[in-house]
């Protein structure tokens, strides 16, 4: 595809998966369009050399392929659906990519009422955090219909280094990003609770962090948010709240399913203790306080 010949892609969500997306996406050459609440994430898309508009609606009018990229189900909601919303201000047989971490079922549901609009889907929940979002190396898991998928193709190559097929109706890609987040949630709170029980011990947490980063008990989760921990730094790049969502995603789905996921509810308890205290806005790895008003150890402070 020529440079002149990439459409405009629009982006609703510009926190830091989306503006990474947007980066991205810019690099590649397309024209980029974004709205968000916030207007210094619009000023910061502007300053990458995108657009912005007013509202998904005005959006929805400039482009004919779209990206959400909010934290949940209701805002999916609201973005596509709600006052000013982009579905039906979109031209038929656009394409909206929804890359929110959503229960299976709403994004089936999704699907359909789209396609009852002449609207294209595909359900492409992302991962790879925000390093690998600016620099297009994202896995994407995703499902939805070949035509979908074409549209999709020329964006998900300038976005990502791995994108999964999963199947051919949306619903197949959540539910894998559904597992990849038990997993990461139970991660990230077996890492807190690892270097805090070390710190209690008394090793030192640099130390310790590098042991482990090398070793068998290593995780992908733990040599990406010790490192918060050490730096005393927790300005959220993935914050305390989205675990509370998605581990709550996962249990709903689970006890419909009548599947017993003990770890999991564990994990989610932690995260819903560092909520429940104050920490919900915090980079997830903030889950680490919890133990510390507990038991009283010290973590490592704030580095300057």
């Amino acid at each position: 595809m020529s440079e002149q010949a990439k459409p405009p892609v629009g982006i609703i969500g510009l926190g830091a998966m989306g503006m990474g997306v947007a980066q991205s996406l810019l690099h590649a050459g397309f024209p980029v369009v974004g709205f968000d609440v916030r207007s210094a994430a619009l000023a910061a898309l502007g300053a990458a050399g995108g657009r912005s508009a007013a509202t998904p609606a005005a959006l929805a009018g400039k482009v004919e392929h779209l990206i959400v990229l909010v934290v949940s189900a209701e805002q999916v909601e609201q973005v596509l659906c709600g006052d000013n919303g982009a579905a039906a201000a979109l031209p038929p047989g656009a394409l909206v990519m929804q890359c929110a971490t959503v229960a299976p079922g709403f994004a089936r549901a999704l699907g359909e009422r789209l396609a009852a609009l002449g609207l294209v889907f595909l359900d492409a929940p992302l991962s790879g955090g925000v390093q690998r979002a600016a620099s297009g190396k994202l896995t994407v898991m995703a499902s939805g219909s070949g035509a979908a998928f074409g549209r999709a193709e020329p964006i998900l190559a300038a976005v990502a280094e791995r994108v999964y097929r999963l199947g051919d109706a949306p619903g197949a890609g959540s539910t894998i990003k559904m597992i990849n987040q038990l997993l990461a949630g139970v991660h990230i709170a077996a890492a807190a609770e690892a270097m805090a029980f070390g710190i209690r011990a008394g090793c030192d947490a640099a130390q310790l962090y590098d042991v482990i980063s090398n070793s068998a008990g290593s995780s992908w989760m733990f040599q990406n948010r010790v490192p918060h921990i050490l730096a005393g730094d927790y300005e959220p790049q993935s914050a305390v709240n989205i675990f509370v969502k998605d581990l709550g995603i996962v249990l709903d789905s689970a006890r419909r399913e009548v599947f017993p996921l003990p770890l999991t509810a564990a994990a989610h308890q932690q995260f819903l203790a560092a909520a429940a205290a104050g920490l919900g806005g915090e980079d997830d790895s903030a889950v680490v306080k919890v133990f510390a008003a507990l038991t009283g150890i010290a973590l490592p402070p704030r580095r300057e």
